[in-house]
């Protein structure tokens, strides 16, 4: 059973909680009926009031944003006014999981970029990576079967192209690059469609040196992503504490 919505005396109209957050006050209405705030008194003439806690709660919910998202945060703010505690934690849990794999996912990257790195670069000795190579070679090298090559082919992970007198493929530095980022990230568990996405940005960057800029900027938002959810946790605390605090 939801508790009573705590109330204090003083009364909010819309202008006064939009301006008080910096929005509009069809945003107020519309996050009301969102469920992100919960439901208005009226006046007897119809018109919406507002009050402190309300304030409360959008506070609450615009700190929820950056650390998890509008839709995320919305249904949080849902659960917490329709009574649903319970299902509110979850989804914050479910978001900090999904940071955590992003933090595994990152480190899996920066590790996989310094076993590529010029220090590990062993079986250069045996044929450069500059060098075009072929299908069978570039697995021996690896230590893989050719159709594990062919298979990362159709994933579009790896893109050799072909030879217009024999049709056998042919691996130019970009595509060893790709095939030996591949690899180490499969030694490290990670699916192919999970591969998918870091490929395409390696490839937007130009390579692995431009990369380390955008891996910078990924840790960044990662630990700017975790103040967030602290914040957006302080603010929700806040407000369940005085939703729960009997009213008058």
């Amino acid at each position: 059973m939801v508790r009573k919505l705590q109330s204090s005396g003083r009364r909010l109209r819309p202008v006064d909680l939009a301006r008080g957050h910096g929005l509009s006050t069809q945003a107020v209405r519309n996050y009301e009926e969102a469920g992100i705030l919960p439901a208005a008194a009226r006046t007897a003439h119809g018109y919406r009031t507002y009050t402190p806690l309300h304030a409360r709660a959008l506070g609450a919910f615009l700190a929820l944003l950056p650390g998890h998202g509008h839709p995320t945060a919305t249904a949080i703010m849902r659960a917490v006014n329709e009574g649903a505690v319970e299902e509110a934690f979850r989804l914050i849990d479910e978001s900090h999981a999904q940071l955590l794999d992003d933090r595994r996912t990152l480190q899996a990257v920066e590790s996989a970029l310094r076993d590529l790195g010029p220090g590990a670069r062993r079986e250069q000795d045996v044929a450069p990576a500059s060098r075009d190579t072929f299908v069978g070679p570039l697995a021996a090298r690896l230590g893989i079967r050719p159709a594990t090559l062919r298979t990362w082919e159709r994933a579009g992970l790896v893109r050799p192209r072909r030879d217009p007198r024999t049709g056998y493929r042919v691996y130019d530095e970009a595509a060893v690059r790709d095939a030996r980022l591949v690899h180490q990230l499969r030694r490290g568990g990670y699916l192919l469609e999970q591969i998918a996405p870091l490929i395409a940005q390696v490839r937007s960057a130009g390579g692995l040196e431009p990369l380390e800029a955008a891996l910078e900027d990924w840790r960044a938002r990662l630990s700017a992503r975790a103040r967030a959810m602290l914040a957006g946790a302080a603010e929700l605390e806040s407000y369940l504490r005085a939703r729960d605090t009997p009213g008058p």
